[in-house]
């Protein structure tokens, strides 16, 4: 399994923009997608409020480059969340089970 984390800074004033867009189309959108075994959204805190993640568990590679394409490694955003990101980061880590 592969855990990702997709991590966001919002332009300062758009945190407000930016966590409707998070919960109402980003979380239901990945709760829907084949092949996510779980995901786990993060919001911002008070020392870091332009701030969101989402730290994901795919099942296998294959369905995660089926969900982004190819080019898995980068940090896609939708159309209508471009104009509030300020910086966007990701990372991959194959999973480790505990138990």
């Amino acid at each position: 399994m592969i855990m990702r984390i997709f991590q966001v800074t919002t332009h300062p004033g758009k945190e407000h923009q930016f966590s409707k867009f998070f919960h109402e189309t980003a979380i239901p959108l990945m709760l829907n997608t084949p092949g996510l075994i779980s995901v786990f959204p993060g919001a911002p805190r008070k020392e870091s409020p332009c701030e969101f993640c989402m730290v994901m568990i795919w099942k296998d590679l294959h369905s995660l480059k089926s969900f982004v394409g190819e080019d898995y490694e980068s940090a896609h955003i939708l159309p209508e969340e471009a104009e509030l990101v300020k910086a966007r980061t990701i990372k991959h880590y194959d999973l480790v089970e505990t138990g």
